[in-house]
This record gives structure tokens, sequence and C-alpha cells, in this order.
């Protein structure tokens, strides 16, 4: 168990080992999490990669992506799409 101190505006400075198991450095964000009657603190990029990976679940089958080759035709596409678009605007 880690301990750490509240100042008086409130702040706190995370023991070493936490911020390791965390994977936070100088500069990086914390998420508070509320779950259960629990507050969970987490890193805070690490908690968007999972809810947007959360998200995506199903996204690849409906788009009828079953290789990677079809995600690298999908790719391709769609930068042609867009060098097409660009260039049209300048005709």
């Amino acid at each position: 168990m880690e301990l750490a101190k509240i100042t008086m505006r409130g702040q706190i400075t995370i023991p070493v080992e936490i911020r390791k198991k965390l994977g936070v450095k100088d500069g990086d964000k914390v998420v508070f999490l509320e779950e259960n009657g629990r507050i969970i603190m987490g890193n805070a990029a690490m908690v968007a990669l999972r809810e947007a990976q959360a998200a995506f679940v199903g996204e690849a089958e409906r788009m009828g992506l079953k290789t990677e080759q079809d995600v690298v035709d999908m790719v391709k596409e769609v930068r042609r799409e867009v060098w097409d678009e660009r260039h049209a605007r300048n005709d």
C-alpha cells in the first residue's frame, strides 16, 4: 500500500511505484473514475485508448474487413478518394 498526503491546495504527489505501475511520467494526465463506490485512478491516455477500442468492436466485421489486405485496400481507396477530391477542386 502506498500513501500520499494532500496539500492545502488539494494536490498530491503520486508515489514513484504507483507512477511506474500506471505508466505515467511528468506532464502526463491521470483520470479518476468511480466504479461501485470506489475511486480508481488511471493513466488517462490508456483509458482513452481502451474506450476507443471498445467503440470499434465489431466495426471491421460490419464493414466487411476480414483480412489485413482488406484494410490495406480500404486505406488505398480512401486515399484515392481524398486525392481525387482535393485535385478536382483545383481544376
